[in-house]
């Protein structure tokens, strides 16, 4: 056999062979996916983590002497105003050189000035009829002299009426009476003329003009408004059940939103209207504030119809306990650690409420430790962990 004979044969076996190890591979791998199909997951059981105990804001109260802080807002109002009107008919001459808007007037101090033409002789004709009435009362007196003389002359007693028209005393009435009358009437237009310039009853800003000067008045006629700058009233409202911690006469700290930040006025609680306000059924109070337009003193001025913010200063009656709103559960319960840091609850008595601020009488003692915030879902018992300064939002953010 040649060399050309022989390859084709070993060739053969090479395939052979290939063949069969592709058919062994295909076979293990079949054998190997089955198994791994049909073998089950297989889990590692771990014992859970254990759950950290949740952080909790905790106070430490303590039992002092206070009151609440009582906080609300009220509106600005004159405490007294007035629309000056004529008390006599005229025209109107002239304003004094002050009166004008916004201008703040003495008490006393003459604002207008009517015609005084028609007053003057209208008091010119009543002084001419008391001269006449005065005559007429010198003339009646001699009468009764005369008549006196006469009724001594003829000596003879008659009755007390038959006397009294003998010696003319209705005559000497009637003349009598003509002078108090003409009297009356000359006082009478003394005071109107008087009346001819219009002056301030009162310390007073100008509010308003209502007629120019040449108008025609008559009696009754509004010339100005005034608003009195001695003292403007606040008008404020705040919940019943705050009253039992004011009384008239306590100090008020008032501040607005276009004052500075470091400006304030002071004022005083003048009086608790009897009547509550119609939207909400609060109890409205007034506040009087002195010099209201800082005309005396410096300070901002308070402007007609402005809302301000007021602070009340309570008078403080008896130990009580401080809390945040916040720390106060439903049924008046608040949560409390214990020396071990666990959850524990009481009820407590509340001597005021407010928004951000509960005064606790009873129910809380000095020194326990009062969780302000952090429970979801709290137990009696419960671990927790009071919050320290690592805990902070801020302290987080900076730990890498």
């Amino acid at each position: 056999m040649t060399l050309l004979e022989k390859t084709p044969v070993r060739q053969s076996g090479r395939v052979r062979f290939g063949a069969l190890l592709a058919l062994v591979v295909l076979a293990v791998g079949l054998a190997l996916a089955w198994w791994i199909i049909t073998q089950p997951p297989r889990v590692e059981r771990r014992p859970p983590p254990p759950t950290p105990a949740p952080v909790v804001d905790v106070i430490t109260v303590t039992e002092r002497v206070q009151a609440p802080v009582l906080t609300g807002f009220g509106r600005v109002e004159a405490e007294k105003s007035a629309m000056l009107a004529s008390r006599v008919a005229g025209q109107l001459e002239r304003f004094a050189p002050n009166v004008v808007p916004g201008e703040v007037v003495e008490q006393g101090a003459p604002l207008a000035y009517i015609d005084r033409a028609d007053l003057e002789l209208a008091l010119r004709d009543a002084e001419a009829q008391l001269s006449n009435a005065q005559a007429v009362l010198a003339l009646e007196q001699a009468e009764q002299e005369r008549a006196r003389g006469d009724y001594a002359r003829f000596g003879q007693q008659l009755s007390a009426e038959r006397r009294a028209l003998v010696l003319r005393e209705p005559q000497l009435r009637q003349a009598q009476a003509q002078l108090t009358q003409a009297e009356v009437v000359r006082d009478q237009a003394a005071l109107n003329l008087e009346r001819a310039t219009l002056t301030a009853p009162w310390r007073a800003m100008v509010a308003e003009r209502t007629v120019g000067a040449g108008s025609l008045l008559s009696q009754g006629t509004e010339v100005l408004s005034l608003v009195g700058v001695e003292q403007f009233w606040v008008r404020a409202s705040l919940p019943g059940d705050t009253l039992s911690w004011l009384a008239p006469g306590d100090e008020v700290t008032l501040t607005s939103q276009s004052w500075a930040a470091d400006e304030q006025r002071k004022g005083t609680l003048v009086s608790i209207l009897p009547s509550l306000e119609e939207n909400g059924l609060q109890a409205q109070l007034l506040i009087g504030v002195d010099d209201p337009l800082a005309l005396d003193d410096e300070g901002p001025a308070l402007r007609l119809g402005d809302v301000l913010r007021l602070r009340y200063h309570t008078t403080a009656r008896r130990p009580l306990i401080a809390l945040p709103s916040a720390a106060l559960r439903p049924g008046e319960r608040v949560w409390w650690l214990d020396d071990e840091d666990r959850l524990q609850s009481s009820t407590v008595t509340l001597a005021y409420r407010g928004e951000e601020q509960a005064l606790v009488s009873d129910g809380l003692e000095e020194g326990q430790r009062v969780v302000t915030a952090g429970l979801a879902q709290p137990r009696v018992g419960q671990q927790v962990r009071p919050r320290s300064p690592a805990d902070t939002p801020a302290q987080s953010e900076e730990t890498p």
